[in-house]
């Protein structure tokens, strides 16, 4: 997480950084999402942002910090944007492909003369997804939400915590 803090300092994207350290954008957002990394990796990472390689190695005994270098309350809002980006790309994909969808459609009616409508469906099924991918993010409804976890635990040891 610390890569991304970094990265979102300097206002770069993704793209960017993996065009400056001769890496794969998928390989930069691994590593924003805390897998491992292989030490020629984290070594581009760190001389691009010009900061010693043992700050990025989780494994170097100087840095024994779980979020490396990012307090808890960076970590959450970190993945809180990271969560939230994920579903408007969501939202967008289900715009664009529903829209090409109904497009098929209307042809397969009105040129085809092939009177099935069908496109709704597809709406609908996965409408139904991003909608439970809303609530995961947006904690819409807090089913299983932080204060329910608070009372199973309570609820198992026999006490408050």
């Amino acid at each position: 997480m610390l890569i991304q803090k970094l990265r979102l300092q300097r206002g770069w994207s993704q793209q960017q950084l993996a065009d400056m350290s001769g890496l794969s954008v998928r390989t930069i957002q691994r590593l924003e999402q805390g897998q491992s990394a292989s030490t020629e990796s984290l070594k581009s990472i760190a001389s691009v942002f010009e900061i010693d390689f043992s700050t990025l190695n989780p494994e170097s005994d100087m840095n024994p910090n779980l979020y490396q270098g990012v307090s808890l309350e960076e970590a959450s809002a970190l993945m809180y944007v990271y969560k939230l980006k994920r579903f408007y790309l969501h939202l967008i994909q289900y715009v664009i492909v529903i829209s090409l969808l109904t497009v098929l459609n209307l042809i397969q009616i009105y040129v085809l003369q092939h009177p099935k409508v069908w496109v709704q469906w597809v709406a609908l099924g996965w409408g139904i997804g991003l909608l439970f991918h809303a609530v995961s993010v947006f904690k819409i409804i807090p089913l299983f939400g932080a204060e329910w976890e608070k009372r199973q635990v309570e609820k198992r040891l026999g006490r408050s915590l």
